[in-house]
């Protein structure tokens, strides 16, 4: 492991003792009387909460402090949430995630198992499902579920952290209330048929439909009120799909 100061004595302390995840770390108290750590009370509350905030322990009241997984997603949502806030633009973030998943495709799809699948498929049917039925609903955690399914045994954990922190940022921006019944149904179109070429070894064909289908008209009359009018992209009249290598 490298010894790197991460600027925070609480999170040099967690490193430097050889904490894993799931170990409980000693209370407010003990801490401050440890002569590694050499803090205050105060000072150790305030390391522990960016550390809770950014996702690398947990505060329970009856199992202490523990330390957590590394998930990336955490620190990367807040940083782009405060961005969003400040005036940045969703859109720019999701171009990154576009070019981080078009970058990282084929060796996700290679990974992928006939469970996983078979579980995309499950995504595309309840989507389906959703949009026949009345009163229609936006199939939002299907969309959410199919694109990270296509990269979940992907072994990268900044990867996974920048296409989860995606999905809960369009959560936020409220991309999904934007959504006219047309566009649902193209994207729907797209998913099945991306999943259809990823079955049959076709990845660089599902990664082209994938590019594609990310270019579709998010609403065809007006822009979103979060998004810019010169930054519309317009989805060709042909079906980008049909342009692909049919089996």
């Amino acid at each position: 492991m490298l010894d790197i100061n991460l600027g925070s004595d609480f999170l040099n302390y967690i490193v430097r003792q050889g904490y894993q995840p799931g170990d409980r770390l000693p209370s407010i108290q003990e801490l401050t009387a440890d002569t590694h750590l050499d803090m205050s009370a105060n000072k150790v509350r305030e390391q522990l909460e960016v550390a809770r905030a950014l996702g690398w322990v947990e505060v329970r009241s009856k199992r202490g402090t523990r330390v957590k997984d590394y998930n990336f997603t955490p620190a990367v949502r807040l940083s782009a949430l405060y961005a969003l806030a400040c005036g940045e633009r969703f859109e720019s973030f999701a171009s990154l995630r576009n070019h981080v998943e078009a970058a990282y495709w084929n060796e996700a799809c290679a990974l992928l198992t006939a469970s996983d699948l078979s579980d995309m498929q499950a995504c595309i049917d309840s989507a389906n499902n959703k949009l026949d039925s009345p009163p229609i609903h936006i199939p939002n955690p299907e969309h959410r579920r199919f694109h990270l399914g296509v990269f979940k045994r992907l072994d990268n954990a900044f990867v996974l952290g920048i296409l989860e922190a995606y999905w809960d940022l369009y959560e936020e921006v409220g991309v999904n209330r934007y959504m006219d019944y047309g566009y649902l149904r193209r994207v729907w179109d797209y998913h099945a048929r991306i999943l259809q070429l990823i079955r049959a070894g076709e990845f660089d064909f599902a990664r082209q439909a994938f590019i594609e289908h990310t270019r579709l008209l998010w609403h065809e009359r007006d822009p979103a009120p979060w998004q810019q009018e010169s930054d519309v992209l317009v989805a060709s009249r042909n079906d980008p799909v049909s342009l692909l290598r049919k089996e």
